[in-house]
């Protein structure tokens, strides 16, 4: 008993020893005197980047080749369902107005951070469970937020963080934290699924792993990511469309 006890200890400390849930360097370099590291991150994203400038050329030529005169194939079709897809969702959030102008943003960033929560199917690491590249999306909004709130409200954009005076400390709070709302919702979510099944992958036993992490990965990477990546273009929409009210 004592024996089985022991194995069994050291089996939990080997499994224990395999679990990963942080950033791993895979290859380091110096610049400019600073010593710098290629991490599964960058590997994840570049992978992305890949993934979507392929579909991207493939999806060009294949309508420049489109025949008018003929049914659209499936992947025609496919295109065309997502780009109007993403111009409905711009026009309902943002109005006709100004929705269309904002269309390839949002459907850039809406491809771009499915497709990094989606890729924990594939073994990667998700470039979302590092805050590095949450933050970077949110400041790309918060920019284009204050863009927009000087291009259409003028110097309005200012004098209303002090309407009513007494509340001047909580409306510029409020604006500051936009990014770090944005950042880290994203970043907790995904995360946490990563963690999950860091410690699943980790702990269980191999017999077990066969069968428990398929339904898991469909609620953490497919579920919570779709559902994630949704909430984050739409708060993305709501904030931008805000500066619009007194153009």
């Amino acid at each position: 008993m004592l024996s089985s006890g022991v194995l069994d200890t050291q089996a939990v400390e080997v499994a224990r020893d395999d679990i990963t849930f942080g950033v791993d360097g895979l290859l380091r370099y110096k610049l400019f005197g600073h010593e710098l590291w290629i991490t599964t991150t960058h590997i994840s994203l570049l992978i992305v980047m890949i993934v979507i400038i392929a579909f991207a050329v493939i999806a060009n030529r294949c309508i420049k080749k489109a025949d008018p005169y003929k049914v659209p194939g499936k992947f025609l079709n496919f295109i065309e369902f997502l780009v109007e897809s993403i111009d409905s969702m711009t026009k309902a959030n943002m109005g006709e107005k100004h929705g269309f102008k904002f269309a390839n943003y949002i459907g850039t960033l809406f491809i771009s951070i499915l497709l990094m929560n989606f890729s924990g199917l594939f073994g990667m690491r998700p470039p979302t469970a590092d805050y590095g590249v949450t933050l970077a999306l949110a400041l790309i909004t918060f920019v284009l937020i204050h863009y927009n709130g000087f291009k259409y409200q003028k110097a309005a954009h200012v004098t209303n963080l002090f309407k009513p005076l007494p509340l001047t400390p909580i409306n510029i709070i409020g604006e500051l934290a936009t990014p770090l709302s944005l950042s880290l919702r994203l970043f907790g979510n995904i995360l946490s699924g990563t963690v999950m099944m860091g410690l699943i992958y980790g702990l269980l036993p191999k017999v077990i792993l066969l069968f428990v992490p398929a339904p898991l990965h469909i609620y953490f990477d497919v579920f919570s990511g779709a559902i994630q990546t949704y909430v984050f273009c739409m708060l993305t929409m709501v904030f931008i469309s805000n500066t619009f009210e007194d153009a």
